[in-house]
């Protein structure tokens, strides 16, 4: 153990240390004249040479300078210098490695890729992050939700039924409009007057799958006068209805064929029905805001009339006009002449024997066919 020759002082005896006091006034060198820093650098520059530094390469050849100057250049290059430790000496490192890129070019003809696109709403404060950030995963996975799955089920069948009702709408009414006489002008006129009847008593509406929010889902005010203002839509008269508007001449009714629909009638009610269970079924999975309303048949006819009639007029001509189609799809190769068109033909004149025999049979053509001169 180590023990001090002389005890330490106490505390309160020892002196405290004081900092001497620092200048910070601004202090004005002399002037030094231009003769002073000339001969100041001669000095320096005799200093320089007398330390021998220039004539280290009197002994060297033109190869060791060579290797001289590439050891300094490998060893001052940036790439082989020591990582700095420092934030301001790793900054001037970025610097002067991006000056370097920059002088060799290497910035130039950058090919700029696609701008950050902003999600707006992924600040929305009304939006529920957590479930939004749900739904995003799930569509990068390309993974559709049952009700989605179902919604696209119903979409198809539905388009389904109401191309080919349709379809076999047109083809039928085409027909049976053209089946009444007259000719292609006459034919299309009254397919026209029929498509004005139509577009009176049964105008084109909008498509009600379109509006996808019922409004007795929900008990905001916006929604209410939408619901409103679209039942007043509905029961507003058409100004051509009006007795008193007597500048637009009287139509007939819509074209319509009570068999063909008693025809179609088991299908129609048998798809509306199919469609009516698939909704059902969409409805129990699918969110409050998506749900949809059932079919009706009733409806689906009179859309189906609405569309129909203004194409009704260019089916009758394309039916007419177009060639006649055989079994297989192609068209029917053209009629063979009959036997008096060949013989009417021909460059040289035909002539025709008539017999006065009471019984005159294939017995007798034969043998005339045969006696008569050429």
């Amino acid at each position: 153990m180590v023990n001090d020759a002389k005890k330490r002082l106490p505390s309160n005896l020892r002196g405290q240390a004081r900092t001497p006091p620092v200048d910070m006034r601004i202090h004005r060198s002399a002037p030094v004249s231009a003769g002073k820093k000339a001969a100041s650098a001669r000095d320096k520059v005799a200093a320089y040479t007398g330390m021998g530094m220039k004539t280290v390469d009197k002994g060297l050849s033109e190869e060791e300078r060579e290797a001289v100057r590439r050891e300094f250049r490998e060893r001052f290059s940036p790439g082989v210098r020591a990582l700095p430790s420092t934030i301001s000496g790793l900054a001037a490192l970025a610097n002067e490695r991006i000056e370097d890129a920059i002088a060799r070019g290497q910035f130039k003809n950058i090919p700029r890729g696609k701008g950050v696109e902003r999600d707006t709403r992924a600040d929305n404060p009304f939006v529920d992050t957590t479930e939004y950030i749900m739904n995003k995963m799930i569509k990068r996975q390309e993974i559709v939700p049952p009700w989605i799955e179902k919604q696209q089920e119903l979409a198809r069948a539905a388009n389904v039924f109401r191309t080919r009702l349709r379809n076999d709408w047109k083809r039928h009414a085409a027909r049976v409009i053209a089946s009444s006489g007259g000719s292609l002008q006459e034919q299309m006129n009254r397919a026209a007057e029929y498509a004005r009847a139509e577009e009176v008593h049964n105008p084109r509406r909008r498509n009600i799958d379109e509006v996808v929010v019922p409004t007795n889902a929900t008990d905001d005010v916006v929604m209410v006068k939408v619901g409103q203002s679209g039942a007043a839509n509905s029961t507003t008269t058409n100004p051509a209805d009006s007795p008193n508007n007597d500048s637009r001449p009287t139509l007939s009714r819509p074209f319509r064929d009570s068999q063909w629909e008693a025809a179609e009638r088991s299908y129609m009610e048998l798809a509306v029905k199919n469609l009516n269970a698939l909704t059902r079924s969409y409805n129990l999975m699918a969110p409050e805001l998506a749900k949809k309303a059932y079919f009706s048949l009733e409806r689906e006819l009179n859309n189906c009339y609405a569309d129909v009639a203004p194409l009704l007029a260019d089916e009758i001509k394309e039916r007419a006009t177009r060639p006649r189609q055989n079994t297989f799809g192609g068209s029917f190769p053209p009629r063979p002449q009959g036997i008096f068109e060949r013989l009417g033909t021909g460059s040289q004149p035909t002539k025709i024997y008539e017999s006065k025999a009471p019984h005159y049979g294939f017995k007798e053509m034969w043998r005339d066919l045969w006696s008569r001169p050429r």
